[in-house]
């Protein structure tokens, strides 16, 4: 928070009478110390409240300071609902990515069997087709999302998403890292 947001949020009524008093210069930087590996701010624990108060220049008032704990608050607050929303989308991402890899393999396998893969198929909510699949040809369709799809290889189709998965699974371990260091704040 600078310094002008500060004034502007925080001034109360007397404050905008009285323009020669001085008003603490409260930052982030000076109600955090550091930040974890992804950016995230650490904060301050205080032990004494009117010690920190006094070591502004001027002395900070509580209205302010408890405003810019407040706000580091929010800013917490909605950051862990981003890095919820983000941890259940990889919740659902990875048993789908694993089910493709399986389902790959499986058909990798009937290939080097010779034989074809019989399978129903989604055509509406309640309704399936039957259908005989040949797997001779060695080649699968991906969706890659945003009405995306592409033809690979079986071999091409694993390397892809073998490293999607990896990808995957280490973003989810950041962001569940990511999550609890933000709810200990």
């Amino acid at each position: 928070m600078s310094t002008a947001t500060a004034d502007a949020a925080f001034k109360s009524p007397t404050d905008a009478n009285n323009s020669d008093e001085k008003i603490a210069n409260i930052s982030l930087e000076s109600i955090t110390e550091g930040k974890n590996a992804r950016g995230i701010p650490e904060t301050k624990f205080l032990d004494d409240i009117d010690a920190f108060a006094n070591s502004f220049d001027p002395p900070a008032q509580p209205e302010l300071l408890i405003g810019a704990y407040s706000d580091l608050y929010s800013k917490f607050k909605a950051y862990e609902q981003q890095l919820s929303a983000k941890r259940a989308t990889y919740q659902e991402k990875l048993p789908e990515i694993a089910k493709s890899i399986s389902l790959v393999k499986h058909l990798k396998q009937k290939k080097e069997q010779g034989d074809t893969v019989i399978t129903r198929y989604n055509l509406a909510d309640t309704i399936y087709a039957k259908a005989e699949v040949d797997c001779s040809q060695g080649i699968v369709n991906l969706w890659l999302g945003a009405n995306v799809m592409l033809e690979y290889s079986y071999d091409e189709a694993l390397d892809l998403l073998t490293t999607k998965e990896s990808l995957a699974k280490k973003e989810f371990a950041d962001v569940t890292e990511d999550l609890t260091f933000t709810r200990n704040q």
